[in-house]
C-alpha cells in the first residue's frame, strides 16, 4: 500500500493512498480517535478563524474538530447536522449532499429547536477536510434556512482543487491522486 507523509499543526501522520473511483485515488484522513492532531489542529484553526456565535459540522468525522474547537473558544454549544431524520426531531429541515467520500446522496437534518438558536447568529462551518465543498454547500444552506449568518467555512485540510479556494479556511493542502492506468480491461 502506497502512503502520503502530511504533516499539519506540528503533527505527522502517513495517510493510506485510496482508490475511491476507477480513476481517482485519495489519501485517507480520518480525526476519529486522534486526540492529538484533533487538540493540536482545532489550536491552529482558532489563530486563524473569525469571530462566530456557534459553530455547526455534519455527522460524524467533524465532531471531535467542532468539540475541540468549541472548548478553546468557550462557546456552551455548538451543532451537528444528523445524517437521517430522528424520530425525536419535531420539525427538521433537511438539505441534501453528495459527498466525494460516500459517493452518494445523503441528507443533513438539523432539528427545529437548533434552527430556533441559529436565527440571527454568525455560524462558522467547520470540517475535517473540504474537498468537491458539496458538505459545505449542504451545511451553507442549512444555516441560511434556519436564519443563521456565515461566518466562515474552516477544515484542516482543503483536498485537490478545494486548496484554490478563498473563500474556506484551512492548515493544509491535500492532494489527490489520478489512477495513472485507470482502464479497465475486460474480463476474458
Amino acid at each position: 500500500m502506497d502512503y502520503y507523509h502530511l504533516k499539519v499543526a506540528n503533527i505527522e501522520r502517513n495517510l493510506p493512498i485510496i482508490r475511491i473511483t476507477d480513476s481517482l485515488e485519495i489519501a485517507s484522513f480520518v480525526i476519529l480517535g486522534d486526540s492529538e492532531l484533533v487538540i493540536h489542529a482545532a489550536a491552529e484553526l482558532k489563530k486563524k478563524i473569525p469571530e462566530a456565535d456557534y459553530l455547526i459540522t455534519a455527522e460524524a468525522k467533524g465532531i471531535p474538530l467542532v468539540q475541540e474547537l468549541s472548548r478553546l473558544l468557550e462557546m456552551k454549544r455548538y451543532f451537528v447536522a444528523r445524517k437521517s431524520v430522528k424520530p425525536y426531531m419535531t420539525d427538521p429541515f433537511v438539505t441534501e449532499v453528495n459527498s466525494i467520500t460516500t459517493q452518494k446522496k445523503q441528507i443533513l437534518v438539523l432539528e427545529k429547536e437548533e434552527s430556533d438558536l441559529i436565527k440571527g447568529k454568525r455560524i462558522l462551518i467547520v470540517d475535517d477536510v473540504i474537498s468537491t465543498g458539496e458538505s459545505i454547500k449542504a451545511l451553507e444552506s442549512l444555516v441560511m434556512k434556519a436564519g443563521g449568518v456565515i461566518a466562515g467555512k474552516a477544515a484542516i485540510l482543503a483536498e485537490g482543487d478545494a486548496a484554490e479556494r478563498k473563500d474556506i479556511i484551512y492548515l493544509e493542502k491535500l492532494p489527490i491522486f489520478p489512477v495513472k492506468d485507470s482502464f479497465i480491461h475486460p474480463k476474458q
